[in-house]
């Protein structure tokens, strides 16, 4: 493997891959998952969250999250979506990036991919979810994205572009809600421009919702640290998972999930289908309260 690619123990697996450069540095499981289990500043704490009591263990028949990044399958249903992905995976070092492939899941035939390229210097990573339909029939399904966050920041969602009443006579986005979708939960905060979610460990019951994306990108500060993931823009042309969301935002008391979602697919026997995320780190940004807060501190990184 090249010098920034690290085969270590980690969090008590013996086999996970490092990736790093002088900015930033990820480790990603190889024992089970895969997960993308860390991710951070060289020698700064994580901001994913991790569950103590999982972690480290392997072959387990019932599905765990661990923590970190996931790529699942979109739309969310029992038990396609929590298949036990608890079994080691096939580590690729392909130069200018690593290549994760999980097994075969046994009682759905498909079979997962995540490609993870460090940029050479700076805090960015892109990572790339292909999944593959071993049956020999289609299947509908979108590639689903989930970056499992460490607790205590802001996840912030951007709207689309606002606009007069008299120039937009017609809708130009929507919002999604869940049975347990609670719009007076303080842990909102429904601006103009954007929507603000707050994780609250003291919490008593689960948050989510979603929307078109349009500006493609999602956001959580934390200590000082802003989480910029960046994917492809909604796509008005196509049709997307749980009522045409390409993103997403759900909380409870231990974590929040930036989610992103590509388009649903009918997926043919042996094609794939492939969903990208770019990931940036930023420090020094303070956790917004509002609109005013994200345009000053979070939109100049993001035109960056």
């Amino acid at each position: 493997m090249g010098d920034n690619v690290k085969q270590i123990p980690f969090l008590g697996w013996d086999n996970c891959i490092q990736l790093s450069n002088n900015q930033v540095e990820l480790v990603v499981t190889a024992d089970v998952g895969p997960r993308i289990i860390h991710f951070g500043f060289v020698g700064d704490e994580n901001v994913f969250v991790t569950f103590p009591d999982q972690l480290g263990r392997t072959g387990d028949t019932e599905w765990h999250s661990y923590g970190g990044h996931r790529f699942w399958l979109a739309p969310e249903e029992t038990p396609r979506t929590y298949y036990p992905d608890n079994n080691p995976v096939t580590v690729e070092d392909h130069g200018r990036f690593v290549r994760f492939i999980a097994p075969v899941e046994s009682s759905t035939r498909m079979q997962k991919t995540l490609d993870v390229a460090l940029d050479p210097q700076a805090a960015k990573v892109t990572v790339t979810h292909t999944v593959q339909n071993l049956n020999p029939w289609s299947i509908e399904l979108a590639p689903w994205a989930l970056s499992v966050m460490a607790a205590g920041g802001t996840a912030v969602f951007p709207l689309p572009p606002r606009g007069s009443h008299q120039g937009n006579l017609l809708p130009t986005g929507h919002l999604v809600t869940w049975a347990y979708t609670n719009m007076a939960d303080p842990r909102w905060t429904w601006g103009e421009k954007f929507i603000l979610l707050r994780q609250d460990p003291k919490a008593t019951t689960p948050q989510k919702i979603g929307s078109d994306n349009f500006p493609g990108w999602l956001g959580y500060v934390r200590d000082g640290r802003f989480f910029l993931k960046t994917f492809p823009p909604h796509d008005p042309a196509a049709t997307y998972p749980d009522r045409n969301c390409s993103a997403e935002l759900y909380t409870d008391a231990n974590i929040l999930e930036l989610e992103s979602l590509a388009p649903l697919v009918q997926l043919e026997p042996n094609a794939t289908a492939s969903h990208t995320e770019t990931w940036q780190l930023f420090n020094n940004v303070p956790t917004p309260q509002n609109d005013a807060d994200v345009v000053a501190h979070l939109l100049p990184k993001i035109r960056e």
